[in-house]
């Protein structure tokens, strides 16, 4: 019994280890998860404990996604300026690459002389 639990408790940290870190908050798995955990213990209440701990994780992800696009937004109208005088100078940049070897090959070459 101490060799099955020993190894089931290290796949779990293996599990645990190679997973990607992830920012956002869990959502209806994660909490619902959670939950049904909780209701289990209260007396046997672990599908209300699911479903109650889904809606809140639905709720706190759609928190955040919202609170992040409010941040993206403000950063956007903070620094469009900026980006607009990045795109300026990027297209003054092309119309000058662009026609400095028209100008170039129209232009007469003097001749080398030898030293």
């Amino acid at each position: 019994m101490t060799r099955k639990l020993c190894s089931l408790l290290a796949a779990t940290m293996l599990v645990g280890v190679s997973a990607p870190a992830i920012a956002e908050p869990g959502g209806c798995l994660k909490y619902g998860a959670a939950g049904a955990a909780a209701g289990h213990l209260a007396h046997h209440h672990g599908v209300l404990g699911a479903v109650g701990g889904c809606a809140v994780g639905m709720y706190k992800r759609h928190q955040y996604r919202k609170d992040v696009a409010q941040k993206a937004a403000a950063f956007e109208k903070e620094h469009a300026s900026d980006a607009k005088n990045a795109a300026t100078s990027a297209s003054q940049q092309a119309q000058q690459a662009a026609t400095a070897p028209a100008a170039a090959a129209t232009a007469p070459v003097a001749p080398q002389t030898a030293n």
